[in-house]
């Protein structure tokens, strides 16, 4: 019985690990402000009223880039973001770690709705 306790509670560490590795950029809750498309270059960002954390130095304000916006997850995001700012939902956005969509913007790697 010892031996399956420990083997789950190493089990439990494990992937307690895992996930805070894929999530090592930074993160913001709160309800979309502004979700901006632009036609020159086709950048699409969202504005987010939460304060962010644990953001890359390259992220120097509090807007999130789809970091391919021609995707099949670029649009699924898309849609996620203005369905949130319709309804006045509340989003967590985990970001990728990096600005290589627009250089001072961080990607963002998942988007969670919390709660309409």
């Amino acid at each position: 019985m010892r031996l399956i306790s420990a083997a789950l509670k190493f089990g439990a560490v494990l992937a307690a690990s895992s996930v805070s590795t894929a999530f090592a950029g930074g993160v913001v809750s709160g309800k979309v402000l502004q979700v901006v498309v632009r036609a020159s270059d086709g950048l699409v960002y969202a504005i987010v009223s939460g304060t962010p954390t644990g953001q890359p130095t390259c992220a120097k304000g509090n807007y999130w880039m789809i970091m391919n916006e021609t995707s099949d997850v670029g649009h699924k995001q898309y849609a996620m973001l203005l369905q949130a700012q319709a309804t006045g939902a509340q989003i967590t956005i985990w970001g990728s770690g990096n600005c290589t969509r627009w250089g001072d913007g961080e990607d963002i790697d998942t988007i969670f709705e919390v709660s309409q």
